[in-house]
């Protein structure tokens, strides 16, 4: 069922790699921005619903609510969750764009193994898949991009260093966090479901990325980080917008 994914992605890959002077590495990062614009409306959407869950918080009714129901937190939940229907705001989306990532990051980490395969029996069923008419002239394809062999783990090897330096992982878990932390509304409250998601999810994911960043081929590194600057400059732009313009475009 994956292939569904897979096969269209890998094509895409390869096309992008011929059309870019056959460099793996801009074939990633050209793919990335690609996937981040189809997506651009369903981020948006997301931003928007973050903006409003923050702007929220300074209601009268929902510090009442707060005040009212503080010493039954089950009650208290029930109305957080009545209010945010009535207001339209899906309380967990800011926790969306991360869980999106996975099927992506899944079909991107086996597009790449396919595009880089080494051995002849992978080769062939790298070619039966591509549609492209001159497949065969392109492989094998070259996996060299800067200092990284990009079917490969990244390590930077410096000389004066007894050890390699996994300078992406540090780049993955710095923009998970930042993009993550822009993509979260800020709550007063702490018993606030949305909230506490939100809060755990800002935590694990950069670790989560970090880990299949250092044990993972490093084009989907590359994938990642491109992702997050992509995520982390829309998340921006939509914060120098006035309150009541981001809610009135919703």
């Amino acid at each position: 069922m994956l292939d569904i994914i897979i096969v269209p992605f890998t094509n895409i890959l390869v096309f992008l790699y011929d059309i870019l002077g056959q460099n793996f590495g801009l074939a990633i990062i050209a793919f990335t921005v690609l996937i981040k614009l189809v997506t651009y409306p369903l981020s948006v959407s997301q931003l928007k619903s973050a903006r409003m869950t923050q702007e929220l918080q300074s209601d009268p009714r929902w510090k009442q609510i707060q005040t009212k129901y503080k010493d039954n937190r089950e009650k208290l939940a029930q109305e957080q969750m009545k209010f945010y229907q009535e207001k339209g705001i899906s309380p967990f989306s800011s926790c969306l764009p991360s869980l999106i990532q996975f099927p992506l990051l899944i079909a991107m980490y086996w597009s790449i193994q396919r595009s880089l395969a080494a051995t002849p029996l992978a080769l062939l069923e790298f070619a039966r898949g591509i549609a492209l008419p001159n497949a065969a002239e392109l492989m094998p394809l070259n996996s060299s991009f800067l200092w990284m062999d990009l079917s490969q783990p990244e390590r930077l090897h410096v000389d004066f260093l007894p050890f390699a330096i996994p300078v992406l992982t540090v780049i993955v878990v710095v923009t998970t966090w930042l993009q993550s932390k822009m993509m979260t509304p800020a709550s007063a409250d702490p018993s606030d479901q949305s909230a506490q998601m939100a809060r755990s999810m800002s935590l694990t994911m950069p670790l989560m990325m970090g880990y299949i960043s250092i044990v993972f081929p490093s084009g989907l590194s590359i994938y990642y980080v491109v992702s997050n600057l992509f995520g982390i400059a829309q998340a921006w732009l939509m914060r120098r917008r006035p309150a009541a313009a981001v809610v009135a475009s919703k």
